[in-house]
């Protein structure tokens, strides 16, 4: 009888770790937070639209990509919001956020990020962005100053890539503005890998094709003149604040910084991709930002 007993309680034992181990490995399953959403003036008089989850801190600001908007970070607020305040935005021109600039510049773009972060009074944050949102989240720091504990750049910064320089700019750019849809479309395909998830695929291209064709010629013509002019001194700025997921499609193994955490098999859309190899990626990044402070 003793044994039976000792037998039940090791197995019910089992399974509690079992339980626990599972919700470890597929946190996105658990029920999703409370979100509540608000809006604020950015500092050119547009309006912007946010969304916070979840809460803790630091606070993990995610930016999107270029003729992206906040719902790109799905997999992320439901894996990250039991643990920390999750906080996206629309940029302006992009998702439910006004529009009406005559230039969208990454500056202008860090202005509306530094606009939420200070609306919400967020006392420290990392600012988490893809693509176009690495620039965009480094302008943003600038201006949010000591608040910022780190910035990681998705797929953005020290990639491998080589973007067009002063006359190549135009040349690259003139395909998008003669036929937006089309040229975006054939952009947005090739930058995923071949066995990625078609409807995934799908939804993504058709949100970047049905983009203002002016506010995303005119974003994508500042990011370029970006990475030529400012992103040196910019990101030297960052120092060890800066933090770098990158896409591994080639399984190369071969970072370009030491800053660098590669995803292999992924493709340029890494936390669409591979949601769960990123999230996991970023848990250990943003640990590594908190743990940094408390030694700074």
């Amino acid at each position: 009888m003793k044994s039976k007993y000792v037998l039940k309680k090791w197995f019910a034992g089992l399974v509690v770790v079992a339980l626990a181990l599972s919700a470890c490995i597929h946190p996105s399953s658990a029920p999703m937070a409370e979100r509540t959403t608000g809006s604020v003036v950015s500092a050119d008089g547009v309006e912007i639209k946010y969304e916070v989850s979840g809460q803790g801190q630091p606070a993990l600001v995610f930016v999107h990509c270029w003729t992206c908007n906040r719902s790109f970070w799905d997999d992320q607020v439901a894996y990250f919001a039991p643990r920390y305040t999750v906080v996206r935005l629309d940029l302006a021109g992009h998702g439910e956020s006004g529009g009406g600039r005559k230039n969208y510049t990454m500056t202008a773009f860090g202005a509306d990020v530094a606009a939420v972060v200070e609306k919400l009074k967020l006392p420290r944050v990392i600012l988490i962005g893809h693509s176009m949102g690495g620039p965009v989240s480094v302008e943003a720091s600038s201006r949010l100053g000591a608040r910022v504990i780190g910035v990681v750049g998705v797929d953005t910064f020290y990639t491998g890539w080589q973007p067009p320089k002063g006359d190549q700019v135009a040349a690259f750019i003139k395909p998008f503005a003669t036929d937006f849809s089309v040229t975006t479309d054939k952009f947005v395909r090739s930058m995923f890998m071949p066995d990625a998830d078609k409807a995934r695929v799908d939804r993504i291209a058709k949100i970047m094709t049905s983009a203002d064709k002016a506010m995303a010629v005119s974003a994508m013509t500042d990011i370029l003149q970006w990475y030529e002019q400012d992103s040196e001194n910019s990101l030297k700025r960052l120092g060890n604040k800066l933090r770098n997921i990158n896409a591994d499609p080639k399984r190369e193994n071969h970072a370009h910084h030491k800053s660098v955490v590669l995803i292999p098999g992924a493709g340029h859309f890494v936390p669409q991709e591979k949601p769960l190899e990123f999230n996991r990626a970023l848990d250990v990044v943003a640990e590594q930002l908190i743990q940094q402070t408390k030694t700074n």
